[in-house]
C-alpha cells in the first residue's frame, strides 16, 4: 500500500515538472510572439481592402494578446507533446520509443498545415460570402477585434483538428485505441465532424461542403494509419515476445536446475 501511494507521489510530482516546463515554454513564446505581433499583423492585413479600426485602447491590448497566445500556441505545441511522451516513456518498450518521438514534428507540422488550410481556403470563402450577403446594404468596416476573432475561429479549430491522425497513430501506438474501435464508431464520429462543419461556417451548401469533405477525409486517413500502427505494433510485440521471451525461458530453466541441484546436495 505505502509502495503504491509513493509511485503515486512520483507520478503525479513528474507531471507536475512537466507541466511546469510547458506553462514556462508558453510564457516564453508569448512574451517573443508579442515582440512580433506588429509584423504579424502587417502580413494578415497585406489583402485587406479595407482600413480596420479600434473602438477603444482594450482592442488595441486585446489583438496584441491574441495574437501574441495563437503564436505561443503555435510553438509551444512540440514542448507538450515532447512533455507527454518524456511522461509516459518509462512506461514503454525500446521500439515504442523510437515510434512515438517521431510524431512530435508532425504534430507541429499540422498543426500549421490546417491553419494554412483554414486561412487560405476558408476563410476568404466564408468572408466572401458574408460580405456578398451584405451587398449594397451596409456600409463595410471592421474593427480589428471582431476581425481577428473572426480569423480565429476560421483557423484555429482546423490547426487541432488536423493533428487528428498523429494523435490516432500515437494513441494507437501505445495501446489505448485500435482500428477496430475507431471503425465501430465511424457513424458517430463523422455526425460529430459534420456538425462541427455546419457550425463554424456560414448557412450555405458550398461552405459546409469545403470544411466537411476534408474533415471526413482525416478521419478515414486516421483509421487507415491506425490499421498500418496496429499491425506493426502487433509484429513487433510478437519479435520482442521471441527474443525476450527465449531468454527469460532459458533462465527460469537455468533457475530451476540451480534450485534442484542444491536440493540434490
Amino acid at each position: 500500500m505505502e509502495d503504491k501511494e509513493l509511485n503515486l507521489i512520483e507520478h503525479l510530482d513528474e507531471l507536475r515538472k512537466r507541466l511546469i516546463i510547458t506553462v514556462a515554454a508558453f510564457i516564453l513564446f508569448f512574451i517573443v510572439g508579442f515582440m512580433y505581433v506588429q509584423e504579424v499583423y502587417e502580413w494578415l492585413v497585406r489583402d485587406l481592402d479595407v482600413k480596420l479600426i479600434v473602438l477603444g485602447p482594450s482592442d488595441i491590448v486585446w489583438v496584441y494578446l491574441m495574437l501574441a497566445s495563437v503564436i505561443a500556441i503555435a510553438l509551444t505545441i512540440p514542448v507538450l507533446a515532447t512533455q507527454i511522451w518524456l511522461f509516459v516513456k518509462p512506461a514503454l518498450r525500446k521500439n515504442e520509443i523510437k515510434v512515438t518521438l517521431a510524431y512530435i514534428p508532425a504534430l507541429f507540422i499540422l498543426f500549421v498545415v490546417g491553419i494554412a488550410f483554414g486561412y487560405f481556403v476558408i476563410f476568404p470563402t466564408v468572408l466572401g460570402f458574408l460580405i456578398e450577403l451584405g451587398g449594397e446594404m451596409f456600409v463595410t468596416n471592421f474593427t480589428a477585434e471582431k476581425y481577428f476573432r473572426f480569423v480565429m475561429n476560421m483557423t484555429i479549430p482546423f490547426g487541432v483538428l488536423f493533428e487528428l491522425p498523429v494523435v490516432v497513430m500515437f494513441l494507437t501506438s501505445l495501446g489505448i485505441i485500435n482500428p477496430f474501435v475507431l471503425t465501430k464508431l465511424r457513424k458517430y464520429a463523422y455526425f460529430v465532424l459534420v456538425f462541427i462543419a455546419i457550425l463554424i461556417t456560414p448557412p450555405d451548401f458550398m461552405s459546409d461542403f469545403l470544411v466537411t469533405v476534408p474533415l471526413l477525409f482525416l478521419y478515414e486517413i486516421s483509421i487507415n494509419l491506425s490499421k498500418i500502427v496496429y499491425k506493426r505494433k502487433l509484429k513487433k510485440e510478437k519479435e520482442w515476445e521471441e527474443k525476450y521471451g527465449d531468454e527469460e525461458n532459458e533462465d527460469n530453466i537455468d533457475d530451476n536446475d540451480d534450485s534442484s541441484n542444491s536440493e540434490a546436495n
